[in-house]
C-alpha cells in the first residue's frame, strides 16, 4: 500500500473547493508517456497553477502501474527544481471501470479516482460508486462519479450517442453514493471527432465548422441541485484547428475533426465546473509538431529531434489552456 501523501500528491477536496470560490476550473490532462508529464509539470510551475494528472485504464496498461506511482513522484520533484515549493498536483484515474481498478489505484499511490457507472442501470451505478467511495476515503482519496452518457471514443470509453445528465438524479446520486465530484453530460464529447457535420453550421468568416453550444440550461439545473456541488466536465478539447491543418499538411487525414469552442468552456469554468478534462488537444499538438519534423527533416530519427519539440508544442497548449481557457493560473495556495 502506497499512500499518496507519501508522493508528495494532494486530493482535490481544497482544490475544487478554491476553484468553485475562485469562478476557475483546474486543468485536468491526460498523460502516457514522459513527454506529456514534463510539459504540464512545465506549464503548470510557469503559471503557477495546481493541477490534475490524468490516467486511463489504457495509459496505465501502456505506462506500467509500478512505472507511473515514480513518474508521479517524480512529477512533484520535478516541480520543486523548477522553483515551486508546493506544488498541488492530483493523480486521478480517468474513467475507471471497476472496483478493482480503482481499488488498485488507490493501493497504488493516486489521490483521486473516477468510477464510471454511467453505462449501468441506475441503481447499479449508485451501487458502485457508493462501494468505491467507501474503500477510498478510508485513504483520503476523492472520488469522481459520473451521470449522464458522453458520445465519441476515448481509450475503452465508447459510446455512439449522448444522454444529458438528469437533474432530477443528482441530489439522490451524491447523497447516496458520497462522491467528491460530479461528471454530467451538456453535450462535451470524447475524441477528435466531437460532432458530426451535419449537426454543426459553416463560419461564413473563416469556413470552419461550429458545432452546436452546450447544455447549459442542464448545468444550471444541476447547480440549482447541488450548489456548492463539485462538476466535472470531460470531454472537453477545442481540437485546435491549427493543430489539425498542421498534421494533415503534412500527411494526416483528419476529416471534419471538431470540438468545444473555448469561450464555451471559459463560460463553464466560472460555474461550478471546477474540473475540465482535455486529452486530444495535448495528442494533436504532440503528432502536429512529430509531423511537421519528419516532413520537414526526413533523415532526422534521434527521438529526441522529433519528441523535444512535440513537448514544447504540448507545453505551449497547456499553458494557453491554463491562462485563457479555465483561469487557473495564479491560483497556488502558497506562490512561491
Amino acid at each position: 500500500m502506497v499512500n499518496y501523501k507519501e508522493l508528495g500528491l494532494v486530493n482535490t477536496k481544497e482544490m475544487f473547493a478554491k476553484a468553485i470560490k475562485g469562478g476557475y476550473a483546474i486543468p485536468a490532462f491526460n498523460f502516457n508517456n514522459m513527454e506529456q508529464l514534463q510539459a504540464i509539470i512545465k506549464a503548470a510551475v510557469e503559471t503557477k497553477s495546481p493541477v490534475i494528472l490524468q490516467v486511463s485504464k489504457g495509459a496505465r496498461n501502456y505506462a506500467n502501474q509500478t512505472l507511473l506511482r515514480y513518474m508521479a513522484e517524480g512529477a512533484v520533484e520535478y516541480a520543486k527544481e523548477l522553483g515551486c515549493n508546493h506544488p498541488e498536483i492530483v493523480l486521478h484515474l480517468d474513467h475507471g471501470d471497476s472496483f478493482e481498478l480503482c481499488k488498485s489505484c488507490v493501493d497504488m499511490g493516486f489521490s483521486s479516482v473516477m468510477i464510471d457507472g454511467s453505462h449501468l442501470p441506475y441503481e447499479e451505478n449508485v451501487a458502485l460508486t457508493k462501494k468505491v467511495v467507501e474503500y477510498a476515503h478510508q485513504y483520503g482519496v476523492t472520488v469522481e462519479g459520473e451521470l449522464g452518457v458522453l458520445a465519441g471514443v476515448e481509450d475503452e470509453v465508447c459510446a455512439e450517442h449522448h444522454t444529458y445528465t438528469n437533474p432530477e438524479e443528482v441530489i439522490d446520486f451524491a447523497t447516496r453514493t458520497g462522491c467528491d465530484s460530479l461528471a454530467i453530460s451538456i453535450g462535451t464529447s470524447h475524441g477528435a471527432y466531437k460532432f458530426k457535420p451535419e449537426q454543426c453550421h459553416v463560419d461564413p468568416a473563416t469556413g470552419r465548422l461550429v458545432p452546436p453550444p452546450l447544455a447549459f440550461e442542464v448545468l444550471d439545473a444541476v447547480m440549482e441541485k447541488l450548489p456548492g456541488f463539485p462538476i466535472v466536465l470531460h470531454g472537453s478539447s477545442s481540437v485546435p484547428q491549427e493543430e489539425v491543418e498542421t498534421i494533415n499538411k503534412y500527411g494526416g487525414k483528419l476529416e471534419a475533426a471538431i470540438g468545444i469552442p473555448e469561450e464555451e468552456l471559459r463560460k463553464a469554468a466560472k460555474s461550478a465546473v471546477c474540473k475540465i478534462n482535455i486529452d486530444s488537444d495535448s495528442r494533436l499538438a504532440m503528432t502536429a509538431a512529430i509531423r511537421e519534423v519528419f516532413a520537414t527533416k526526413p533523415a532526422e530519427f534521434d527521438p529526441r529531434k522529433y519528441l523535444g519539440p512535440a513537448r514544447d508544442n504540448m507545453e505551449k497548449l497547456y499553458k494557453h489552456k491554463i491562462i485563457n481557457v479555465l483561469g487557473s493560473d495564479n491560483k497556488l495556495a502558497q506562490l512561491d
